[in-house]
């Protein structure tokens, strides 16, 4: 049978199948996120105060558990490399995708460059052969990575397992060591801001505070949603991918109430508000170096490896789709030999590095990622409940407990959160939205009139217009 160009063009855009099983899945939720472990988050302890930063991470916990929920059921129905885009381009049709679609671009683009800075100051603070945290590291952290990715997925997830493995035992091995200097009275010693509403010693910022520190306690997930953009990868995903997003969130879940309680209540909320390295400065109360904060300041080192590591692959795979079916250029999506999407790769990579090294501002970065992020949020968890009303029919190998109640309270708690960025750094909210608005601009004058409409994600939703018209018929 002759090929269709149809599917000369799809077999040049292929992905390496069947590479990741639920462990490697698991593993990849967990990378995502395991560097807000060792910083980021305590930030939120100055702009809520401990009982500020618990509620905000209780929230935001509960906002991430209720999404991964219904991201669940969705990479269930629509098992494809597209992830959060090919949900809502399925719902919302193909401005909701591409839309969905850039905002998870901007934050799996963004981090891995904030990341590579935060790499280049452990090298630096750990004085490994003498190097400081500057372009060279930059350079190092893109150029080995990327090489391990164009090497293989299957060869990528393993050893993102391994290093993930090794901080999250890290992590554990602190809690040990943190807890047996707890002290409950330093939890609430930061000064009280009388003139705040509702300011008490749990709340010394106030409720305002809660809010402002919402961005901080979705550290501790944050990237997790993530892993069905492996879908294509995944052995049986429409099983597999369920499974390990629950596992991924429940080891999340566990982690973060470990280490927020160890390391503030180690040395007090005051000691670890400002730290560039918090786990570390709650083992050394007199600033001296002790031979578990150094093992930590190590492992703290892997950690933000693999989250860098993880975080590329995303960015690489929500490119690739997005290429694919034409919403960004087709080239971007093209696949060498051992089916990994090597421009996908590399020009993200390049501009990851242009950016860490014209900019050294790994926290502007941090936080323009984290703006996408929200909205994706609520994209994604719209196109959830959308899904449920419009197509309750549709065949769910995974049902999400709750239904759309549980994705509509992920949507209201992403809203929060979006709108909780610009009390952080509106700078960083405005970027944001200059790199939509521009993405915006492209898709509405060129892109828009030249999808593929053999892409999967295009495909499943002409399928879905196409029995909708029947049934109306």
């Amino acid at each position: 049978m002759t090929d269709t160009p149809e599917d000369a063009y799809l077999r040049r855009r292929a992905l390496r199948a069947g590479s990741a099983g639920p462990l490697l899945l698991t593993g990849l939720g967990v990378a995502y996120v395991v560097s807000g472990d060792y910083a980021g988050w305590n930030f939120g302890l100055a702009e809520g105060g401990f009982g500020g930063l618990a509620i905000a991470a209780v929230l935001m916990g509960l906002m991430y558990t209720c999404m991964v929920f219904a991201l669940a059921e969705l990479a269930a129905i629509l098992p494809t490399a597209g992830g959060g885009y090919g949900f809502a381009r399925r719902a919302l049709g193909p401005w909701g995708g591409f839309l969905t679609g850039t905002a998870i671009l901007i934050e799996f683009v963004l981090a891995p460059a904030a990341i590579s800075i935060f790499i280049g100051d452990y090298v630096e603070s750990l004085d490994l052969f003498g190097l400081t945290s500057s372009w060279p590291v930059y350079l190092g952290c893109f150029v080995v990575f990327l090489a391990i990715h164009l090497w293989g997925v299957g060869e990528a997830l393993r050893f993102s397992l391994v290093v993930t493995a090794i901080a999250v035992a890290a992590l554990l091995i602190f809690a040990i060591g943190a807890f047996a200097e707890f002290d409950a009275s330093g939890l609430d010693d930061i000064p009280v801001d009388g003139d705040a509403f509702g300011s008490s010693a749990w709340l010394p910022f106030g409720l305002m505070g809660i809010w402002a520190a919402f961005p901080f306690g979705m550290w501790f997930f944050l990237g997790v949603e993530g892993v069905p953009l492996a879908a294509e990868e995944t052995r049986d995903p429409a099983r597999t991918l369920p499974r390990a997003m629950a596992w991924a969130m429940g080891i999340l879940l566990v982690l973060a109430v470990l280490t927020f309680l160890a390391a503030a209540g180690a040395r007090g909320s005051t000691a670890v508000q400002d730290a560039g390295n918090p786990l570390v400065a709650a083992l050394e109360p007199e600033g001296e170096t002790t031979a578990l904060s150094r093992f930590v300041n190590y492992a703290g080192l892997a950690g933000l490896v693999a989250s860098f590591f993880s975080l590329v692959y995303a960015g690489s795979r929500q490119l690739f789709a997005l290429s694919r079916a034409g919403y960004l250029p087709r080239f971007l999506s093209l696949t060498s030999r051992r089916k990994s999407p090597y421009l996908g790769l590399l020009i993200p990579g390049a501009l990851g590095f242009g950016l860490a090294a014209a900019t050294g501002d790994g926290a502007r970065m941090l936080n323009v990622a984290v703006f996408g992020a929200t909205i994706s949020y609520a994209f994604m968890t719209l196109s959830h409940i959308v899904l449920r009303r419009r197509e309750p029919e549709l065949p769910r190998p995974y049902r999400t407990p709750g239904g759309a109640v549980t994705s509509g309270v992920a949507f209201v708690l992403a809203l929060a959160a979006l709108v909780a960025t610009f009390l952080v750094d509106r700078d960083a909210a405005f970027i944001a939205l200059g790199v939509y608005a521009v993405a915006a601009g492209y898709f509405a004058f060129y892109s828009r009139h030249r999808l593929v409409a053999a892409a999967p994600e295009e495909e499943f939703a002409a399928l879905a217009a196409a029995e909708a018209e029947l049934a109306r018929d």
